[in-house]
């Protein structure tokens, strides 16, 4: 029996769990379920012979050893920050480990030791990072072999809300962590190459630069630049690409609303305001604007960041509610905690609401001679509140790698990414046995 232990039994599990139980007895796993709250993990367990729960403190180096050594492979579902301790121990005892999050340069610094172990360290397996590497790494390899040049490559995904729940002004409700909606972009330089050219957006232009994207069945999206794009010109074997560009999808006018909270500063993480659990929204919003004591906050809003009276933009503000008395409630909160509080009163996905994933890859090569270009797109939703598709595009991935190395069809060690064929041909096999499935079409060459 293969042993296999999950650290971490967050919403994000759920389809992970679901798929491990699904296989247990045919593949004759069991899993232990570990997490700090163990009403949690018993959740998770529920009453299935092939799992256990047990309480897991990460921080406790003998609670965490204990723990791995008692597994064959450990998926970590942990924050991004507390993977690295899980994984130097599982190079210690000899264990495999899998997680979606991505690569730090901490994690990267255990390969040589990683691969004299013989362990595998499989990162960014989830949906983004994760089905993207394998997605646009099994076109760029057909591209390559068939003797073509790749000029442009350009990645964007997005979470977002089902079409036929789509009912309010933004087009958007909360699918993942919030917080990491509210502060996204903001966490260092975003970079890209264009047509030869390095080009750098700072925070405060973010979304304002965006990039309109039609698929098919879907409508249109826009995209705005996500982290750093150069990285993955060595990942992928794109080092001297004249173009590429990696982002993420929202519905049009979204980002452009989203850019007053920025320009505002309501997006700011790093200091506490005074008196915010007295404060009401409305006062939250005029904190960020020049003292007038004769004109309404909505009107000196709309002169700093010269908004027309009449502007979709004011709409889409007046619905979540900036200008409403309505306390906060939140003591020694930042403006960034006090922005995603106002957010999730109005941005919660409800009961019986779907959400959606939408992937998009652009390639953009040459073939004897002749400009090409490619479209690739996945778009799925979610199945119900627990397995929504932010959950399954994530748990999934995690799932079919942590088969496959049990199995012994990947079998390379050192810290990787899912980037080679042995880990993406498989993979992407069993992601369209789950109804996650890319459409690939050719479309007319166009660059910038």
């Amino acid at each position: 029996m293969k042993k296999i232990l999950i650290i971490g039994a967050g919403r994000s599990t759920y389809s992970l769990i679901e798929y491990l139980k699904k296989h247990a007895v045919q593949e004759d796993w069991h899993l232990t379920i570990g997490d700090l709250d163990l009403e949690l993990a018993q959740r998770r367990a529920t009453d299935n012979e092939r799992c256990s729960a047990i309480t897991l403190n990460v921080k406790d180096e003998i609670n965490r050893g204990s723990a791995i050594s008692n597994a064959d492979l450990v998926i970590s579902m942990l924050p991004a920050h507390m993977h690295v301790p899980v994984a130097t121990d599982c190079i210690a005892l000899g264990k495999h480990m899998v997680t979606a999050s991505y690569i730090s340069e901490e994690m990267k610094a255990l390969d040589d030791r990683a691969k004299q172990a013989g362990v595998i360290l499989i990162n960014e397996i989830g949906v983004d990072p994760g089905i993207d590497h394998l997605s646009a790494m099994k076109v760029l390899d057909e591209i390559k072999s068939a003797g073509g040049k790749i000029k442009l490559f350009e990645s964007f995904t997005g979470g977002l809300v089902a079409p036929e729940n789509d009912d309010n002004p933004w087009n958007y409700k909360f699918t993942w962590n919030p917080r990491n909606v509210v502060l996204a972009g903001a966490g260092g330089a975003v970079k890209f190459i264009q047509e030869g050219q390095y080009k750098f957006i700072p925070y405060h232009q973010l979304f304002r630069r965006t990039e309109l994207i039609s698929i098919d069945g879907y409508g249109r999206f826009e995209g705005y630049a996500n982290r750093d794009s150069l990285k993955y010109r060595s990942v992928y074997g794109l080092e001297k690409i004249p173009t590429i560009y990696r982002g993420t999808l929202r519905r049009p006018g979204f980002c452009r609303a989203w850019d007053v909270f920025v320009k505002l500063g309501m997006t700011d993480d790093s200091y506490t305001l005074e008196e915010s659990e007295t404060m009401t929204f409305r006062e939250f919003t005029n904190l960020f604007l020049a003292y007038n004591p004769h004109d309404s906050v909505e009107l000196k809003l709309m002169h700093y960041l010269n908004i027309p009276q009449d502007s979709e933009l004011m709409d889409k503000l007046s619905w979540l509610g900036l200008f409403e008395n309505t306390p906060i409630g939140l003591k020694n909160a930042t403006p960034a905690q006090v922005l995603q509080r106002i957010l999730e009163k109005k941005w919660a996905l409800g009961e019986d609401e779907k959400d959606m994933i939408v992937m998009y890859h652009k390639f953009g090569y040459e073939l004897n001679g002749e400009l090409k270009m490619l479209e690739s797109s996945m778009v799925t939703k979610g199945r119900d509140k627990n397995e929504t598709a932010m959950a399954r595009t994530v748990g999934l991935p995690v799932g079919i790698a942590t088969k496959n190395i049990l199995n012994g069809n990947i079998t390379t060690p050192g810290v990787q990414i899912p980037i080679t064929p042995e880990i993406y041909q498989p993979m992407l096999a069993e992601l369209a046995e789950n109804d996650i499935t890319f459409t690939e079409k050719e479309v007319e060459y166009r660059g910038y």
